[in-house]
């Protein structure tokens, strides 16, 4: 039996409240462990968060592809399933990617691996409801650093699988919370005890090497690498009082954004420390709203 065919009961008894339905009513539609790609045994999912309305007749949202900071290591990527599912309410698929961690693999797995996912979301955009032409890319810190290196170089030949290659991996704007920038800073990680040694998580990332005996691979991982020709508007968000990634991580990225012209804009978080509250209240992920709806494209 069809909705159509199903007779409604008209039954009503004194006392009774009775709302009428819109047709517009939404919640979320949680799709757990979408597997996106398997690379010799390594298989890698998503968390997929899609809108939902009782009737989905050419409905497209704007996806946000959410990386998960973890120090690189391996992502617990539920744990901002919760704060994410506002941005779902709000009109937007989010997809919280799961990458090869440092431990399996060096940079740029991660990279590789987040653009991978792009292009099977846009390869499954009918299936998941998505605006392929409406992108975005959101991560807090070792994910604001994979966002970041994953967007600024969407529009290159760099750091790409062959895994659906006929499919872009271009995004139109990059959220960065607290993201790591540059892994060869002194005083870019406060209380790492071991920083830029190869049992760092820095080090990790470039392959268990010494950052600064290896300041090649190092810069090639820096975000600060990719600022030439045509890169996506970027809004970061630091707290002042982070105590593992520095605040003047981002200070170095907004001052070499704003010295090339690039559209950029930086949430000074006065008093915060690396992530909580404070960036994912709602009133600062309506502040990321604000900011990706600036570059939403329009048919």
């Amino acid at each position: 039996m069809t909705y159509e065919e199903m007779i409604e009961d008209e039954t009503f008894i004194e006392g009774m409240q009775t709302r009428i339905m819109s047709n517009q009513e939404m919640d979320t539609m949680y799709i757990p462990d979408v597997e996106y790609m398997n690379i010799d045994g390594i298989s890698r999912v998503l968390q997929i968060l899609v809108p939902r309305k009782r009737v989905m007749e050419n409905e497209k949202y704007p996806l946000i592809v959410y990386v998960q900071g973890s120090a690189w290591h391996k992502q617990n990527v539920y744990q901002h399933v919760g704060q994410l599912n506002y941005l779902c309410k709000q009109g937007f698929v989010v997809a919280i990617v799961q990458y090869r961690e440092s431990d399996l693999v060096p940079f740029p797995a991660q990279i590789e691996d987040t653009k991978t996912a792009i292009r099977f979301l846009r390869k499954h955009h009918e299936e998941y409801f998505i605006d392929e032409q409406n992108v975005f890319l959101f991560g807090d810190s070792s994910g604001g650093h994979v966002a970041l290196v994953s967007g600024l170089t969407s529009k290159l030949p760099l750091f790409n699988s062959n895994l659906y290659s006929e499919y872009s991996n271009e995004v139109r704007a990059i959220i960065d919370f607290y993201g790591v920038v540059d892994i060869t800073m002194e005083d870019g990680f406060p209380t790492t005890e071991n920083h830029q040694q190869p049992d760092s998580p820095e080090g990790y990332l470039i392959g268990r090497k010494n950052v600064l005996e290896h300041l090649d691979i190092a810069r090639q991982t820096s975000p600060m690498t990719y600022l030439a020709g045509d890169i996506p508007p970027i809004l970061i968000a630091h707290g002042t009082k982070d105590r593992l990634v520095a605040f003047k991580q981002s200070v170095k990225l907004y001052k070499a954004l704003k010295d090339k012209n690039k559209e950029v804009i930086f949430y000074r978080m006065k008093g915060a420390d690396h992530g909580g509250p404070m960036f994912f209240c709602e009133e600062m992920l309506d502040e990321v709203i604000k900011f990706i709806k600036k570059s939403i494209a329009h048919d």
